[in-house]
């Protein structure tokens, strides 16, 4: 014979932490209506925030099926859950933290990449305006061994040279670069 709702309300709740615990559906239901307000108000001082404190009550009275198997009797009911309500609230402060740990390294190493690509971009720049200002000769070698990724020789062979004459022209820009920088303070 199954025990009436009023002589379920009289029962202990460790009793019916053990009924839940064994599957007891009705017994879960009760512990739920009997301490629910207490576990939100609880969460609420432990998480600072009603929408956290909603989230954590929820979560918890998800996951208590699950937790209950583990409650054993030896300590009452309110003690044990609200045991489960701090160690759920300081392992959600432990996620949020790595969260915002990561977003922020995230946020930092996308900053990072953004600098470099615009200084990047700036030298990319400043190489272009000064490779214009370089007579025609030296644009053509540089265009060839630096542009196309040919070596002195393939250079001084497309362009009739010798590989000296491509050494001297690569030397020349070198000089010119570092004269413009000099000059840019650069």
């Amino acid at each position: 014979m199954r025990p009436t709702i009023t002589m379920r309300m009289r029962t202990s709740d460790e009793a019916l932490a053990l009924a839940a615990a064994s599957g007891d559906g009705e017994a879960f239901g009760l512990l739920i209506r009997r301490h629910y307000d207490r576990l939100f108000r609880f969460a609420w001082r432990l998480t600072g925030s009603q929408h956290d404190a909603e989230d954590l009550t929820h979560d918890i009275c998800a996951a208590l099926p699950a937790k209950l198997r583990s409650f054993r009797g030896e300590a009452k009911f309110t003690t044990w859950v609200y045991r489960v309500m701090m160690n759920a609230a300081t392992d959600r402060a432990r996620k949020s933290q790595r969260r915002a740990k990561a977003r922020d390294g995230w946020g930092e190493d996308y900053k990072r990449r953004e600098a470099e690509a615009e200084e990047a971009r700036a030298a990319q720049d400043w190489l272009t305006t000064a490779m214009s200002s370089l007579p025609e000769e030296l644009r053509e070698t540089v265009a060839l061994t630096l542009g196309e990724e040919l070596t002195q020789k393939e250079a001084a062979e497309v362009m009739g040279l010798s590989e000296g004459t491509i050494a001297w022209r690569m030397s020349e820009v070198k000089k010119h670069l570092r004269a413009l920088a000099e000059q840019e303070g650069i």
